[in-house]
Parts: C-alpha cells; sequence; structure tokens
C-alpha cells in the first residue's frame, strides 16, 4: 500500500491546498496520514470557543476519508514557527520514521507565509527518499508553480468543498467560499482538458 503524508502547518491547509487531491489518495487505497503544526488559538475569533479550529479539523478530514486516527496535531504556536526549526525538523524526521511515506504534500517553496516556509524548508530536509509535491495557497504565493496537476472527479471536488465548510470559524476569509474553491478547480481543470483538478509546485519526484 502506498503511503501519503500531507503537511499542514495550521489545521485547514489540507483542506484548501490539496483536499480533492487527498480524497482522490483515500479512493485510489492509499494509507494517508495529515499532520497539523498548530491549531492557531490566536487566529479564532472571540466567539468560538479556543479549541474550535481543532474540533473543526477532525470534522472536515472525515469528509476526506480520514478517520480521526490518521490525524495527528502538534502544539507550536502560530506564526512562529521559524524560532522552531529544530524541534519541527526532528518532529518531522520522527514522522518519517515511524510512517514510512512514498509521497509528501507541503506547502509550495514560494510561499510567503513563515510558518509554510518553515514546515516545507524543513520537509525538504527531512523527506530525501520521498516525493514531494507542493500545495497551492493562492493568497500566500508570488507565483503559482504548479507543472503537476491532479485530476478531480465533481466527487472529489466535492469532498474539498464540504471539508471547507466546516471551518465555520473561518467564514470570514473570502478563499472560504465555495465558488471560489470551484473555479480555482474548474481553472487548473481547463488547462488540462478535464473538468476539476488541483495544481502541484514538483519538489522532488523519486520513482
Amino acid at each position: 500500500m502506498k503511503k501519503l503524508l500531507v503537511l499542514a502547518p495550521h489545521t485547514d491547509d489540507t483542506e484548501f491546498g490539496c483536499g480533492g487531491t487527498v480524497a482522490r489518495m483515500v479512493e485510489e487505497g492509499y494509507q494517508v496520514r495529515c499532520v497539523a503544526f498548530s491549531d492557531c488559538k490566536e487566529s479564532i475569533p472571540d466567539d468560538f470557543p479556543p479549541d474550535a479550529l481543532a474540533v473543526e479539523m477532525y470534522e472536515a478530514c472525515q469528509h476526506l476519508g480520514l478517520d480521526k486516527k490518521d490525524v495527528q496535531l502538534l502544539n507550536y504556536q502560530v506564526r512562529r514557527f521559524n524560532y522552531e526549526r529544530q524541534r519541527i525538523l526532528e518532529d518531522l524526521v520522527s514522522i518519517r520514521n515511524d510512517f514510512k511515506p512514498d509521497i509528501v504534500f507541503t506547502p509550495c517553496t514560494s510561499d510567503i507565509h513563515q510558518d509554510h516556509k518553515t514546515i516545507t524548508e524543513e520537509a525538504i530536509r527531512a523527506f530525501k527518499t520521498s516525493t514531494i509535491y507542493g500545495y497551492e495557497l493562492p493568497w500566500n504565493l508570488l507565483e503559482l508553480p504548479s507543472r503537476c496537476l491532479f485530476k478531480l472527479t465533481e466527487v472529489q471536488l466535492q469532498k474539498k468543498i464540504d471539508a471547507i465548510a466546516c471551518y465555520k470559524s473561518q467564514g470570514f476569509r473570502p478563499y472560504r467560499d465555495r465558488e471560489y474553491t470551484k473555479a480555482l478547480a474548474l481553472t487548473r481543470g481547463t488547462r488540462i482538458g478535464v473538468n476539476y483538478a488541483e495544481a502541484f509546485e514538483v519538489i522532488r519526484i523519486i520513482h
């Protein structure tokens, strides 16, 4: 069984960046594990409980076909990852040795968010023997390096949309809108002659 590891700096990055592809790979029989590095308590609106994003993440991942045991949440402070590089690297090495992924999804190398950048840079160091793809979060990117595209069915896209809808605490963010999610998948699919797709940066391919 092939193994896919998804690295999410924050609780909702998996769903926004590669939710459709995760749903597809679960359907195709991959063993998928998702690791989120922060529950982002500091980013939760005052009218939501402090564990809102953690609760929403577990619910969202179920829409993608993951069990709670497949999802791990670490306790790094949001926007402070760059001060914890060594500890993050050690966690990644531990995850690598335990799970031994064939493929790793992480944010694109051109992602300018400090936490995303740290996770990807340390992932490249930790997973030297795995194929690594960078998923896109367009609102954080200087450019969209997307030479790899994963085709999505309408059902897989809907699973992504349903997962994102679980993040009610993030309803104020414009990119949470279902029409935006569908339009981005449609745009990516148009490039390769299919209805829907998600785009990735190719960081490393190992055959």
